[in-house]
């Protein structure tokens, strides 16, 4: 189907247009400029790429890890859809390799049927570091074996991500993820820096949720979050939530990290999009207060955030401009993935967000189909 519109204003991933004509077909946009169809919509506010989220532990109620289903899938695409996210990771924390497979499954049956915005899976764990493991189970925590390998080697689980711990996974078995397609991340890591810098140099181009639950910054070493700093050619996750990162942490990072290398995630459970207040993990259960999650164990759980608050917050809190705040949450996580996202260009996918002066979504489309409007 042809629909034809006219933004007042556009930002296509790199510059912004005003009062420009775009069309799509076929899911994809055709062209942008030129002449306005006689029948074009006029959409008023800012229309821009839509925005990914490569951490997605939940949404509307369901957690991935409670529920490894397509449904759930579905129900978490709708609820991220509602605050701009277009594309994301669907992300397992660590748990029992029979979990996994049950995960993989799903994302697979997802990508079968067209579940809207689910580009792959993340498994974040079990091989992490059981002194840095924040609200994962320890019990669950473990070696490589190859059972989780023949799950990271599957071919129909779209883009494929894992977190681990590089002083538990050895530079030769991290070249051979990467081999089999997997974007390597560092996180949940007590490494020194000559761990992790031998880490990157097999292949991991990642650093998950900057600053959390990773060895800090010492003098005599840099440990992982120097390593992140330091290491230009990796891109890092900001969870820009207020709990999590401080503003002057964030504005750090950004000021020592190469630009586009650092993305903005969302780390969200399951209440986003839900009127809930808590739910279960594992033995415990995650409490919100606000916007903030805690554990009955005392420690963080992920967070309430989603992905337009965390472009509006990193505006407000550290000052980054507009047009570069929706590339950390569009643009680079796509080139990260090694996707084709984050921008409106011809022949792309539709996938669009129109916000209003406030930065509140109006409306999502995901390959050109309409999945949100503002009531």
């Amino acid at each position: 189907m042809v629909q034809a519109f006219i933004a007042q204003q556009l930002f296509d991933g790199e510059q912004l247009h005003k009062d420009v004509a775009l069309i799509v077909d076929g899911g994809k946009v055709v062209s942008i400029g030129g002449t306005p169809a006689a029948d074009a919509v006029r959409l008023q506010g800012l229309l821009a790429p839509g925005l990914i989220d490569v951490q997605v532990n939940g949404g509307g109620g369901a957690l991935f890890n409670n529920d490894t289903s397509v449904n759930a899938l579905g129900k978490m695409s709708a609820a991220h859809a509602r605050f701009g996210t277009t594309g994301f990771m669907p992300t397992l924390i660590t748990d029992q390799v029979d979990v996994m497979q049950k995960a993989a499954d799903a994302v697979s049956a997802a990508l079968k049927e067209g579940v809207p915005g689910v580009l792959g899976v993340h498994f974040e764990g079990p091989h992490l570091s059981a002194p840095k493991k924040g609200t994962h189970e320890e019990c669950f925590i473990r070696p490589l074996s190859e059972e989780e390998l023949a799950i990271y080697a599957r071919d129909d689980l779209g883009l494929k991500m894992v977190t681990l711990a590089p002083e538990n996974v050895s530079p030769e078995d991290i070249a051979r993820l990467v081999s089999l397609g997997v974007k390597v991340c560092l996180g949940h890591s007590n490494a020194d820096g000559k761990t992790a810098a031998a880490a990157v140099a097999a292949g991991a181009t990642g650093f998950t949720h900057l600053y959390n639950a990773m060895s800090p910054l010492h003098s005599r070493d840099p440990g992982m979050v120097g390593t992140a700093l330091i290491s230009d050619d990796c891109w890092c996750g900001l969870i820009a939530d207020g709990h999590h990162v401080s503003a002057e942490a964030m504005t750090l990072a950004l000021k020592a990290k190469p630009r586009g290398k650092i993305m903005l995630v969302t780390d969200a459970m399951s209440l986003v999009g839900s009127e809930e207040r808590s739910f279960p993990l594992f033995s415990r259960t995650v409490t919100r207060h606000g916007d903030k999650l805690t554990s009955t164990t005392g420690e963080l759980a992920g967070s309430h955030l989603d992905m337009i608050g965390a472009v509006r917050n990193i505006r407000e809190w550290c000052s980054v401009d507009l047009d570069e705040a929706l590339r950390m949450a569009g643009l680079y996580p796509a080139e990260f993935l090694g996707s084709k996202g984050g921008r409106i260009a011809e022949g792309a996918a539709a996938d669009m967000i129109l916000v209003n002066d406030d930065l509140q979504v109006q409306k999502t489309w995901i390959g050109g189909q309409e999945v949100f409007t503002a009531g």
